[in-house]
C-alpha cells in the first residue's frame, strides 16, 4: 500500500516538516560514525580495550550499516518505509542509553553492531520517504539535496559535537544525544506518509548471510594482519571466496539483493569507484588526526573539535556551492580537482612531526577534508541519473552504503596499517627501566600509554610517551602516504571513467 503525494502536487507545510523529521536521521546516523573519534582516548581510559577492540568499537556500526542498507531498503519497500523507520529509531534509542552504560569493551562491540544495524533501517527509509512525500520533480531535487547535505554536516560535525560533550559530560554522553533525536524521529514520522511497494520482491536471507560472510572476515583479517598473518590471510581468502560465491548468486537471481549488473554502467562503477576510495583516503587519516589532537598534542576535547571546525565547516560551505559548480565544470574533472586538492593535503600530513607539529597539521586537514565534498555530493546524482527510474532506490542505496563502507574501511585498513608501525617502532625505541604494566600499556597503543603515565613521575612519564608519541606520528605518517597514494588514484579514476559526463545544464 502507499499514501504517497500524488504526481505532480507540490509539497506544503507539512511535507517540508516532515522532512525535517527524514533529515534529522540522515545527519546523527552519519554523524555517529565520526562522533567516536575525539572520545576513544577517554573511552579507553575507561574500558581498556585492546587496539584491536578500540578499531571494532569505532567501525563496526559502519561495516554493519553499509551491509544491510539494500536489505533494509528492500525490507521497508514490504512492510513500509515509515514502520520501518519509527522501528528503528525506537530501537537506536533504545541501545543508545545501554551502550552508554556498558562498561564491557567486549559488550560495546556488540551495541555498537546493533547500531549499525538499527541504523541501516533507517537510511533507506529516509530517501524512499522523501521520494512519496515529494511528487513535484524540482522540490523533490531540493529535498534530496538537503538530506545529502546532512549528510555532509552530519559526517563533518561528528568530532566537533563529540568535543563539546566531552568538555562538559563524559564519553557516555556522545551515545545518550541519540536519544532525545530518535524520540522525535519517531513520533515526528506520524507526519509522513506510509509509502511501501506491493511488487517489492522478498527479503534474500541466504544473499544477506553472503553479503556479510564476505565482508566481516575480510575485515576480521585485515585487522589481524599485524599480529597473526597466516591466520590474518586465511580469513580474507575466506571472505574472498563468499564474495565470488555472492556475486554468482545475484547474477542468477530473477530478484538480486544486489544488481551487480548494474556496475556494467560506465558512469555507475567510477563514481562509486571514485567515492569509495576518497572516504577509505579519509576515514583513516580523520581518525588518526583527531587522536594527534588529545594524545599527541594533549588538547582537551573542547579544543581539539575547535581545531576540526573550519575544516567541517568549509565541507559544508563547499557541498553546498558544489551543485553551482558543476554548471561551470564537467562533474569527473571537478571530482578529480577536488582529489588533487585532497592530495596535496595528505602530502602535508607526511610531514608533521611529534613536536610542534599542530600547525602543519591543521593546515593539512584545512586543505584536504573540505576537497571531498565535490565526490560527496554529486555521487548520488550522478548514479541515480545513469539507472531506469525504477531502479533509482537500489542505485542511490549503492551510493550510500559507499560512504560509510569507504570510512569504515579507511579506519580498518588505514588505521590497523598505522596501528603495526606504532607497534614496530616502539618496540625498539621504549627505554629499559619503565614499571613493566606502563611499558606493557605503551607497546599496546598511544591510547593505552597516556593514562599508564598518569600514575609516574614526570621524568618516567616523559621517558614513555616521548617514544610513544613519536611511534604514533610515525604511523600517522605513513597513514598519510597510503591516503596520497589512494587519493591520486580515485583523482585518475574520476577522470577516465566520468569525463564523459557533461555539465548540467543551466536553469
Amino acid at each position: 500500500m502507499s499514501t504517497q503525494t500524488p504526481a505532480g502536487q507540490r509539497a506544503g507545510l507539512r511535507q517540508w516538516l516532515g522532512l525535517v523529521v527524514l533529515v534529522l536521521p540522515a545527519m546523527l546516523l552519519f554523524m555517529m560514525l565520526t562522533i567516536l573519534f575525539l572520545a576513544i582516548p577517554q573511552m579507553a581510559a575507561d574500558l581498556r580495550p585492546s587496539s584491536t577492540q578500540t578499531l571494532w568499537i569505532i567501525d563496526i556500526y559502519g561495516f554493519l550499516m553499509a551491509g544491510l542498507l539494500i536489505t533494509m531498503g528492500t525490507l521497508g519497500d514490504r512492510i513500509g518505509h515509515r514502520r520501518l523507520l519509527m522501528a528503528g529509531a525506537a530501537v537506536f534509542a533504545v541501545v543508545s542509553l545501554i551502550a552508554a552504560n556498558t562498561s564491557d569493551p567486549a559488550m560495546m562491540i556488540v551495541w555498537r553492531a546493533v547500531l549499525g544495524i538499527a541504523a541501516a533501517t533507517q537510511m533507506p527509509a529516509t530517501l524512499g520517504l522523501i521520494f512519496a512525500t515529494f511528487a513535484d520533480a524540482r522540490q523533490r531535487a531540493i529535498a534530496v539535496g538537503i538530506w545529502s547535505g546532512a549528510i555532509s554536516v552530519g559526517t563533518g560535525l561528528g568530532p566537533v559535537l563529540g568535543g563539546v560533550l566531552l568538555e562538559a559530560f563524559s564519553w557516555r554522553a556522545v551515545f545518550l544525544i541519540a536519544v532525545p533525536i530518535m524520540v522525535v524521529v519517531a513520533i515526528g514520522a506520524l507526519l509522513l506518509p506510509d509509502h511501501r511497494n506491493p511488487a517489492a520482491g522478498r527479503v534474500d536471507l541466504f544473499s544477506v548471510a553472503l553479503s556479510l560472510a564476505t565482508l566481516l572476515p575480510i575485515v576480521y583479517g585485515v585487522k589481524e594482519l599485524p599480529k597473526n598473518a597466516a591466520l590474518a590471510l586465511v580469513a580474507i581468502a575466506i571472505g574472498a571466496a563468499f564474495g565470488a560465491w555472492f556475486v554468482r548468486c545475484q547474477l542468477r537471481l530473477p530478484e538480486p539483493l544486489l544488481d551487480v549488473r548494474l556496475f556494467g554502467n560506465r558512469t555507475i562503477a567510477g563514481a562509486l569507484g571514485v567515492f569509495l576510495l576518497a572516504a577509505t583516503a579519509l576515514g583513516g587519516v580523520y581518525l588518526l588526526f583527531t587522536q594527534y589532537l588529545q594524545l599527541v598534542e594533549g588538547l582537551s576535547p573542547l579544543r581539539a573539535g575547535l581545531w576540526v571546525l573550519p575544516g567541517a565547516a568549509l565541507l559544508v560551505i563547499v557541498s553546498a556551492l558544489t551543485p553551482a559548480l558543476v554548471r561551470r565544470v564537467r562533474p569527473g574533472y571537478l571530482i578529480a580537482a577536488g582529489l588533487t586538492i585532497q592530495v596535496i593535503g595528505y602530502v602535508m600530513l607526511t610531514q608533521v612531526d611529534a613536536v610542534g607539529g599542530l600547525p602543519l597539521l591543521a593546515a593539512g586537514f584545512f586543505v584536504l577534508y573540505p576537497a571531498v565534498a565535490p565526490s560527496m555530493a554529486l555521487t548520488t546524482n550522478l548514479v541515480v541519473a545513469s539507472v531506469p527510474p525504477q531502479k533509482a532506490g537500489a542505485a542511490s542505496g549503492l551510493a550510500t552504503t559507499c560512504s560509510d563502507l569507504g570510512i569504515s574501511l579507511g579506519i580498518a585498513v588505514i588505521g590497523s596499517i598505522a596501528a603495526t608501525i606504532y607497534r614496530t617502532d616502539i618496540a625498539t625505541t621504549l627505554p629499559t627501566g619503565l614499571p613493566e604494566r606502563a611499558a606493557a600499556a605503551a607497546r599496546e597503543s598511544l591510547d593505552s600509554a597516556v593514562p599508564a603515565a598518569k600514575g609516574l613521575s614526570p621524568e618516567l612519564s616523559t621517558a614513555l610517551l616521548t617514544p610513544a608519541r613519536e611511534a604514533f606520528t610515525s604511523g600517522l605518517n605513513t597513514a598519510a602516504v597510503i591516503a596520497t597514494v589512494i587519493a591520486a588514484s580515485a583523482a585518475v579514476l574520476a577522470v577516465v571513467t566520468l569525463r564523459h559526463i557533461p555539465k548540467t545544464p543551466a536553469d
